[in-house]
């Protein structure tokens, strides 16, 4: 970043309103400008256009607010807390996913540091769309994240219950171990055809419990980048399951809707964990029942 650049886009953005160094701005724009041609080297006119399309006024914000600077902070809080609120309300109206924005405020404030520095959501916030977009997208990822963690940790009926009870008395399928056997056969078989960076990205979410960021940050991608891998492996793996099961068992449609059912009632005698490679065993049941779920 050299200092004509740095100063002109420094100018640009207006940082001066929230005491940014200029030092500081321009080591996100570099971070940004590093994210976008990582592999490469870009010209100098290529690097211009990119900086220049950039929302330098919502990136020194982001700075400012990373910096724990106050003025950038009671700004902050003031334009952008409703968007966040109607995002969440938009997910779950009622309110009920209003808990998801109220948590972010500590992820973005960085309430914890590394080597005395504050480790802050804005760091990962490059600019390349307005600070409203990229809060928006937090806001549905991790209430995606909380939705399917409250999935995985279903609890079983209570002992007693009237669930438990219902669930003791029912008569056993004859069909079911039958239809298991198939299942777990063609699902083994779906998920061994997958390529090794698929297998991995299925295994840290189901067998490992990692969120959408955290596989991100392992694999290099965005979050969003994960779920639409993790959609499009989902859907090849169920296809998958479903071409088998009728070519090489002959089974109807409800036979195959069967099948499905049979994956988180015998999960227990599923070792999902093995076929996804580094699994926590303990989890297996679970991360069954979780996949389970994504695949109906």
């Amino acid at each position: 970043m050299d200092e004509a650049r740095a100063a002109r886009l420094y100018g640009e953005a207006k940082a001066g309103r929230w005491d940014l160094p200029q030092a500081a701005l321009s080591e996100s724009l570099e971070r940004s400008a590093a994210k976008a041609f990582a592999g490469r080297s870009p010209a100098t006119g290529e690097v211009d256009r990119y900086l220049g399309s950039l929302h330098l006024a919502d990136l020194a914000l982001a700075c400012a607010c990373a910096r724990g600077h106050e003025g950038g902070w009671d700004h902050f809080v003031a334009e952008f807390r409703p968007a966040l609120y109607r995002a969440a309300d938009a997910l779950s109206p009622g309110g009920h996913a209003r808990g998801v924005a109220d948590a972010l405020y500590a992820e973005l404030f960085g309430l914890k540091e590394r080597a005395g520095e504050r480790q802050s959501l804005f760091r990962y916030f490059h600019g390349r769309s307005g600070l409203a977009t990229w809060l928006r997208s937090l806001v549905a990822q991790r209430y995606i994240d909380r939705v399917r963690e409250r999935k995985r940790l279903d609890l079983l009926p209570v002992e007693g219950s009237v669930r438990a009870m219902t669930a003791a008395l029912a008569a056993p399928d004859p069909d079911r171990a039958r239809f298991a056997a198939a299942m777990s056969s063609a699902l083994g078989l779906a998920l061994a055809a997958l390529t090794p960076r698929d297998r991995l990205r299925l295994g840290c979410y189901y067998a490992r419990g990692m969120t959408l960021a955290q596989i991100g940050r392992v694999m290099g991608g965005h979050e969003a980048t994960v779920s639409r891998h993790l959609l499009r492996t989902r859907r090849a793996v169920r296809s998958a399951v479903e071409s088998r099961l009728r070519t090489d068992y002959g089974f109807s449609e409800a036979e195959i809707t069967e099948c499905f059912a049979s994956l988180s009632a015998d999960a227990d005698t599923i070792d999902l964990t093995e076929w996804l490679r580094g699994g926590n065993p303990r989890k297996k049941t679970a991360a069954v029942r979780s996949i389970q779920g994504d695949l109906s």
